[in-house]
């Protein structure tokens, strides 16, 4: 079932039986969710897998445990340190991640099909390379899944399946290779 947005307009407490309702659904039936959202927290408690997309690409994909603890990407770092917490130990995460990003820097436009990273003109840790070539998605040894150059080389994986090394909309990520679901 894809639930885009699915409880984005409600109020908190519609919000919670909504989900509720959806994760009973789930545990009855074996029902799997697409489940869109920006908001992070429903996000973390809804699901098993998280896929975090930045510019319509795919940056970031790992179970839900390890995206919220461990964040690789530092778009997703910047996502969780934008989200509100009332926790104290949740506030100093979000001060610490909050130093892998910046406002657009360079302000260079990234075009859309460009070559390069399309977040190099934010992030705090952009290298040479993130101008001129696009990160292919590569798999972790923790399960995570990666399209950053700072994770070439420390044993991962290229999972990319499309001249230009980036995984699409549509196909599937079998260990270190990909395929159209078409």
């Amino acid at each position: 079932m894809v639930c885009d947005e699915a409880v984005s307009a409600l109020d908190v407490s519609t919000q919670s039986q909504i989900i509720n309702l959806l994760a009973d659904l789930r545990e009855s039936t074996g029902t799997s969710y697409l489940f869109i959202a920006h908001d992070l927290r429903v996000v973390r408690h809804i699901s098993h897998r998280v896929a975090v997309l930045h510019a319509g690409r795919l940056v970031e994909a790992a179970p839900v445990r390890t995206l919220f603890d461990s964040p690789k990407h530092p778009y997703t770092r910047a996502l969780l340190a934008a989200s509100p917490s009332a926790h104290p130990d949740g506030r100093e995460r979000r001060r610490s991640r909050r130093e892998n990003y910046e406002p657009n820097r360079t302000g260079e436009p990234i075009v859309r099909g460009s070559a390069g990273c399309p977040f190099r003109g934010r992030c705090a840790r952009v290298m040479d390379v993130c101008a001129t070539t696009t990160p292919v998605l590569r798999e972790l040894a923790d399960g995570s899944r990666v399209a950053c150059h700072l994770y070439e080389g420390d044993g991962a994986t290229g999972a990319g399946g499309s001249k230009d090394g980036a995984v699409h909309l549509g196909q599937k990520i079998h260990r270190g290779r990909s395929s159209s679901s078409a």
